[in-house]
C-alpha cells in the first residue's frame, strides 16, 4: 500500500515527459528568434517590435527580433527556410520572399516552399513622396518632370525586387515614364537618401514615410491604392491624383520553416492572432498607417498567397523588372 504513491508519482511524471516530448506539447520552453529581412528603422522591423511584445506574451516566452538585411529580404527567408522547423525561428516577411524574389532569380537559395504560411498579420498602401527641394507638387507634376528629362530621376528602394521596387515599376509601366532606380539595404536607408537629396522620391512603406512626411522632411503625394485610404485620409489615392489604372496594396505575413509540426504552426498562429488583437498594438500600427489583416486560418493564408502570388509575378514580368 506505501508504495501507490510512489507508483502514482512516477506515472504522472511519465505522462508529462511524454506530453513534453509530442510535438508542440512542451512548446515554447525557450525565447524565440523572429527574422525579417530589413535593417532596423523600416516598416518591417517596425511592425516587429510593434507586435513583438504581445507576441512573446501570448506565446510565453521572450521574442527577439533579428534583423538580416539584404537581398531584397532573400538573406532572411533562407535562413528560415534552412533553420530547424521546431518553432524557435520564425520569419515575417512580404511579397519580396515569397513570390517576387522566386521570379526574379531562378537561382535563388531557397523556394517558396520551404516557407510554411502562419497568417498574414497587416496590409498597407506603399506611399509616393519626393524631397520636398525638388518642387514637385503632385503626381502628375512628377509624370511632367520625369518625362521632361527621361532617366534623371533616381528613386530610392528598400532592395531589388521590394514592393517599393515594384511600386515603382508599376508607376513607370502605367505613365512611360523612365526613372533610375537606387536600391538600399533597408526602407529606413531608402528614406535618408530621398531626405538627404541622394535620391529624389520613393515608393516607401507607410511606417518608413509618414512620420518624415508630418515633419516636413518629405513630401508625401499619394497612396499606392487606386482609392483613398483611411488609414492615410489625407492624401489621394491614384485614381484621384490621375491614375486610375495603377493600384498595388502591401502585406507581412508570418512564417515558419516548412516540416514544424502542425500542434506548433497552431499555437503560433493563435498567438500572432492574440498579438495583432491587442488595441495597443493596433493603435501603434495604424498611426503610422498600417492595418492589421490577419487570415482566418493557415490553409486561408496559403490559399491568398496562390492568387497574390500571380499578381506579384505577372507585374514582374509586365514591368520587366530584372536582378540589378
Amino acid at each position: 500500500m506505501k508504495r501507490r504513491p510512489l507508483l502514482l508519482a512516477a506515472g504522472l511524471c511519465a505522462l508529462a515527459s511524454a506530453a513534453f516530448a509530442q510535438p508542440g506539447g512542451g512548446y515554447p520552453a525557450k525565447p524565440i528568434r523572429l527574422v525579417i529581412g530589413f535593417a532596423p528603422g523600416g516598416a518591417a522591423d517596425y511592425v516587429a517590435r510593434a507586435m513583438g511584445e504581445a507576441f512573446g506574451k501570448a506565446l510565453g516566452q521572450p521574442v527577439v527580433v533579428d534583423n538580416k538585411p539584404g537581398n531584397g529580404s532573400s538573406i532572411a527567408a533562407d535562413i528560415v527556410a534552412k533553420a530547424a522547423p521546431d518553432g524557435y525561428t520564425l520569419l515575417i516577411a512580404s511579397p519580396s520572399s515569397i513570390s517576387v524574389n522566386p521570379a526574379l532569380n531562378a537561382r535563388l537559395s531557397y523556394k517558396p516552399s520551404d516557407l510554411l504560411p502562419v497568417t498574414r498579420i497587416t496590409t498597407s498602401p506603399l506611399v509616393l513622396a519626393v524631397n520636398p527641394a525638388t518642387g514637385i507638387q503632385s503626381v502628375q507634376d512628377l509624370v511632367a518632370a520625369a518625362r521632361k528629362e527621361p532617366g534623371r530621376l533616381n528613386y530610392s528602394t528598400s532592395g531589388n525586387g521590394s514592393a517599393p521596387h515594384l511600386g515603382a515599376a508599376l508607376f513607370s509601366m502605367v505613365t512611360g515614364v523612365e526613372m533610375t532606380h537606387i536600391p538600399y539595404k533597408g526602407g529606413s536607408l531608402a528614406i535618408q537618401s530621398v531626405m538627404a537629396g541622394d535620391t529624389q522620391l520613393t515608393f516607401g512603406t507607410s511606417p518608413s514615410v509618414l512620420p518624415m512626411a508630418n515633419g516636413g522632411k518629405l513630401r508625401a503625394l499619394a497612396v499606392s491604392t487606386r482609392e483613398r485610404s483611411p488609414l492615410v485620409p489625407n492624401l489621394p489615392g491614384m485614381r484621384e491624383a490621375g491614375l486610375p489604372d495603377y493600384n498595388l496594396e502591401f502585406w507581412y505575413g508570418m512564417f515558419l520553416p516548412a516540416g514544424t509540426p502542425a500542434p506548433i504552426v497552431h499555437k503560433v498562429y493563435e498567438a500572432t492572432v492574440a498579438a495583432m488583437q491587442q488595441p495597443a498594438v493596433r493603435a501603434s500600427l495604424a498611426r503610422d498607417g498600417t492595418e492589421v489583416s490577419v487570415s482566418a486560418s493557415p490553409q486561408a493564408f496559403e490559399s491568398f498567397l496562390v492568387e497574390d502570388g500571380q499578381f506579384w509575378s505577372k507585374l514582374v514580368r509586365s514591368a520587366n523588372v530584372k536582378v540589378e
